[in-house]
């Protein structure tokens, strides 16, 4: 069973992340959330003082001032929309990507939401983002896109469909069973889609097509016995070419009301992002 008691959302009071929390917001109705909604106040570099004490006692008192201002504002963001007691506000200062990461470590949350700021042509600059690197760190799935203020509601995933990219790596298993079981929670179709690179001849060189057909048939076999392991039986589309552009086509083509991908090594519940990942993102 899939749960998400404890929603978190970064805010930097764009209408990017206003974005994000409106679809957290109706994502986690579905699970009766509790919702906090953070903003991370970085260091700032105040008048050196002669003191050393004085100089701490100035660094803080011109941080309660600052933090009380911040605070004002987000209190006020999207007041009229998240009347509940169910949601938290907290300003934090910090770093903001390991700060994030800290908070939601330290209170258990089940499900980060925050946009992925795209920059048009040059989302490649993704890399250096702090969603990236809370994509990168955060043990707990994170709900991302670059353009969640044009997304389908969240109610769309009611009934959708749910795309799964599977590597065939040692995270897909558990990349799988979280689809599988968000899939059932919300009464939605699950679809794999996997991609196998396109394999052409150069110079002249002799290219036997049949190669394609078996690594093809390779892939289906072991995306077979990982959903035997998983107990899934979904569809499953098995395409050639560059990665993140199968994804993305399938996702498209497929409409999809929700796309799952998995992050590389073993480390935390799905493990970290890897070149892919940040491609398909961008895509």
């Amino acid at each position: 069973m899939l749960s998400a008691n404890r929603l978190l959302v970064p805010v930097d009071f764009s209408e990017r992340s206003a974005a994000a929390a409106r679809y957290a917001k109706t994502f986690g109705s579905h699970f009766h959330s509790q919702m906090t909604l953070l903003h991370v106040l970085p260091p700032a570099h105040y008048p050196a003082v002669p003191l050393m004490e004085a100089g701490a006692t100035m660094r803080d008192a011109l941080f309660a001032a600052r933090a009380s201002e911040v605070q004002k504002e987000l209190d006020s963001f999207l007041a009229e929309e998240f009347p509940d007691t169910d949601v938290t506000r907290i300003v934090l200062e910090g770093d903001p990507a390991p700060t994030i990461v800290d908070y939601a470590h330290s209170e258990k949350v089940d499900l980060i939401a925050m946009p992925t700021h795209g920059y048009g042509p040059f989302r490649r600059f993704l890399l250096g983002s702090v969603a990236a690197k809370v994509l990168h760190d955060a043990d707990c799935p994170v709900l991302t896109g670059v353009h969640l203020e044009e997304a389908p509601p969240a109610e769309s995933i009611h009934s959708g469909e749910i795309l799964c990219a599977v590597g065939l790596g040692p995270q897909s298993g558990g990349v799988l069973a979280w689809a599988a079981r968000a899939a059932g929670e919300f009464d939605a179709r699950l679809t794999l889609v996997h991609a196998i690179p396109r394999l052409e001849a150069y110079n002249g060189e002799y290219f036997d097509p049949n190669w394609r057909t078996l690594l093809a048939n390779i892939a289906a076999e072991q995306i077979e016995k990982l959903q035997q392991s998983v107990g899934t039986r979904a569809e499953v589309f098995i395409e050639d070419g560059d990665i993140a552009r199968v994804v993305r086509c399938a996702a498209l083509r497929r409409r999809a009301a929700l796309l799952v991908i998995g992050r590389g090594s073993a480390q935390g519940i799905i493990g970290r992002l890897r070149t892919h990942s940040y491609a398909i993102l961008r895509e």
